[in-house]
């Protein structure tokens, strides 16, 4: 079997299929190596606001997490963005810095929850996705 045929198998058959939103290609990568390696499919990657809502009406991610500080937006406006076009596909916030410093825009965000980039992991999204 070919790598990308097995991807493509992959990305059928995970229960999460990842879109990541941050614009540090650094992070998007380790993101990509870490949720892979724990089993979820990373479908596609943007860098910015206006790139993750089109591919967000493209891809089949079924689980989008967004940097709440992008070059063009902040991840509260994209979440609003986002569930206006799908209210059933879950978004996580990730950020460098802590909850606290948000004070209640993430509750009020509409995402599914928060973590800070450095709990990342496969346990922790699934942990808040139920």
């Amino acid at each position: 079997m070919v790598a990308r045929e097995r991807e493509q198998l992959v990305e059928r058959h995970s229960v999460y299929r990842v879109l990541i939103v941050d614009d540090h290609a650094g992070f998007r990568r380790c993101a990509r190596q870490l949720l892979t390696s724990e089993g979820f499919a990373v479908v596609g990657e943007a860098g910015d606001g206006e790139e993750a809502v089109r591919m967000a009406g493209v891809s089949t991610a079924n689980l989008v997490l967004v940097d709440v500080q992008l070059p063009d937006t902040d991840g509260f406006a994209l979440t609003a963005r986002l569930l206006a076009a799908d209210p059933d596909r879950p978004i996580v916030l990730v950020s460098s810095r802590d909850r606290s410093d948000y004070g209640g825009l993430i509750d009020e965000s509409g995402a599914r929850g928060f973590l800070s980039k450095d709990e990342l992991s496969g346990d922790s999204l699934r942990e808040l996705l139920g």
